[in-house]
């Protein structure tokens, strides 16, 4: 496993964190995840040698957990700019609508995992096609 180039890549994943609490719009936001999805899978097929997919989901992983981070630390900003969010947190069990900081630490891995895959395909797609 290359951490280096995993650590590397997930500060993409850090600034959108910050970036989505209130400059980039919800509607826009899939967009930048295509570009840095796309780039990210086609510096892991360039730099790394083997286990294109894990090296993929491995940093979605890593951007999930600098998402929930930031997202939960400013989630007063956060909400106020995704109103959705509120409309979300209010249908889930009590125990979780009333902290929705701790709901987006608990669903972190879920969409880790999920975003993960997703990343993980690409990254193994892109090795496919471009040759060494």
């Amino acid at each position: 496993m290359n951490f280096k180039i995993i650590f590397q890549l997930s500060v993409f994943g850090l600034i959108m964190a910050f970036g989505t609490i209130a400059l980039i719009p919800q509607n826009i936001e899939p967009v930048f995840w295509l570009v840095i999805f796309v780039f990210s899978a086609l510096v892991i097929a360039k730099v790394c040698t083997a286990k294109y997919f894990l090296h993929g989901f491995v940093l979605s992983l890593f951007n999930s957990l600098w998402i929930s981070l930031i997202h939960a630390a400013f989630y007063a900003t956060y909400a106020i700019h995704h109103p959705d969010i509120i409309a979300i947190n209010q249908n889930m069990p009590a125990y979780l609508s009333i902290h929705p900081r701790k709901t987006i630490l608990i669903m972190a891995p879920v969409f880790g995992i999920a975003f993960g895959i997703i990343q993980g395909l690409f990254a193994l797609g892109a090795a496919k096609i471009i040759k060494k």
